[in-house]
């Protein structure tokens, strides 16, 4: 009886084996293709060249190492191919991303603002990953120059030159109605689960990126900027139903990709002046509820001391008092809030803005399935802004156990270069472990001030309170 028994467990864990093998073997894989993989990287690293003679890039350094850093743990899964993936921003209202055939990937920042959540942009991002993985772009110019491109590609394209020059002279180029830009339904349904496989690979829940697309698609009649979206990505249609029916074929994991930096980001992109000779179709959506000042000058101006009274914060998770000649920036009620007096912004080395004086609030959500443990938690929130600023560094000592409202907490302190040249930064790291996840709060300012906002940091620090 127990040896029947047995026999049979073993068999029906080899029938699910074999039939989780069968869906996996319909993972999306390259269609009939012309080109090598190689000649996709020749084809991607030319035509990244003439893309950026035609678009305006974005020099912010924190927002192009975020959305680098998105873009390598996509591409570092199985599913991405293992080409030389490059992810750059645009500066540009519009809804979009778009990759070149072997890597190139740009990510406009009307897509930025338009995520609700690192999730959704995530997904975009390996949607377009995906599109490069299965080669659609190479893929729908061989099946649409078969003749042409067969004695092309089997003659002097083989013997190196321009790959992109003998391409135009077939009328293939790139731009938005390339065959090499644009893709079919099916090819949209195929970077879907490809995509989603490398959401769920890098930590990130895949229905967001369905999530995101019908967001969009159900906003493509009232919102400008979506349309050129769904240009160049047409809907294949039950995306979300598509995407869960795949989600219980995935290997179970925590979805703890989200590093809670997306509203930071938003506000860097709002506060930050165009770039010179962009048009106005190319700008960011309009200022956000409480716009940012303009930001000082490089040099390093004498610090305005922060105001003993204080004024209120409400957010979504806490509520907080802040000196009376900061500015709160950032949604109201929202649990991603920066503090700042107006010479606290200021004009980054890279471009665009960065907080020199003041204090950033956010929450880490907390893994699936998992209970915060504020020493493993608060690890992983440093490693993560590390990401984002390589120069970070802890310092020599251990951090300090704090109360913050009756829950656990950490003060943890970190150096990282100054916006201000030559100079260094504290940055006193608060971590709280709350039920929803890793409450934490950034302390800013020049090593040289430290001491001069020392008394307006602790005073937040002693107001806050956590909604029950």
């Amino acid at each position: 009886m127990i040896a029947n028994r047995a026999r049979h467990v073993a068999l029906a864990l080899l029938a699910l084996l074999i039939a989780n093998q069968a869906v996996f073997a319909k993972r999306p894989k390259p269609g009939f293709n012309l080109f090598s993989k190689e000649q996709d990287v020749q084809i991607g690293q030319e035509g990244m060249k003439e893309i950026e003679k035609t678009v305006k890039l974005m020099k912010n350094r924190e927002v192009n190492e975020y959305v680098r850093s998105i873009g390598e743990r996509l591409a570092a899964t199985s599913e991405a191919g293992g080409y030389p993936y490059t992810f750059k921003v645009v500066w540009d209202d519009s809804i979009n991303a778009f990759a070149l055939p072997g890597g190139p990937t740009y990510v406009n920042t009307g897509l930025i603002l338009a995520a609700d959540n690192e999730g959704q942009l995530a997904g975009v991002m390996g949607h377009e990953i995906a599109h490069v993985a299965l080669r659609h772009g190479t893929n729908q110019a061989s099946k649409a120059n078969l003749l042409q491109l067969g004695a092309m590609v089997g003659g002097s394209m083989l013997g190196g030159g321009s790959i992109t020059g003998q391409l135009a002279q077939l009328g293939i180029g790139f731009g938005a109605n390339s065959v090499l830009m644009k893709f079919s339904r099916n090819a949209e349904r195929d970077a879907d689960l490809l995509g989603a496989y490398m959401m769920a690979q890098a930590g990130y829940n895949p229905l967001e990126a369905a999530r995101f697309f019908e967001k969009l698609e159900a906003e493509a009649g009232n919102r400008s900027g979506v349309a050129q979206f769904f240009s160049s990505h047409p809907n294949p249609g039950n995306r979300t139903e598509r995407i869960e029916k795949e989600i219980q074929y995935m290997e179970r994991r925590s979805y703890d990709g989200d590093t809670g930096q997306l509203e930071r980001i938003k506000a860097i992109i709002r506060g930050a002046a165009p770039p010179e000779g962009t048009a106005p179709g190319q700008q960011p959506p309009g200022p956000p509820p409480q716009e940012p000042p303009q930001a000082a000058p490089a040099p390093q101006q004498p610090a305005t001391a922060p105001s003993s009274r204080q004024q209120a914060y409400q957010g979504r998770e806490f509520q907080l008092a802040y000196p009376e000649n900061w500015r709160a920036f950032g949604q109201d009620g929202q649990v991603s809030v920066t503090f700042a007096p107006e010479d606290g912004i200021v004009q980054a080395q890279g471009g665009g803005t960065a907080i020199a004086r003041g204090a950033v609030a956010n929450m880490m959500a907390a893994s699936r399935g998992q209970s915060v443990n504020l020493e493993r938690d608060t690890g992983r929130l440093i490693e993560q802004l590390r990401q984002g600023n390589p120069g970070m560094k802890a310092a020599n000592r251990q951090p300090r156990a704090i109360t913050v409202d009756g829950s656990p907490g950490l003060l943890t302190t970190l150096y990282s270069p100054s916006p201000f040249p030559g100079q260094t930064e504290v940055d006193m790291l608060l971590t709280v472990a709350r039920p929803q996840g890793l409450y934490y709060m950034v302390f800013i300012a020049p090593q040289s001030e430290f001491r001069q906002h020392q008394a307006a940091f602790e005073s937040i620090l002693r107001s806050i309170k956590f909604s029950q």
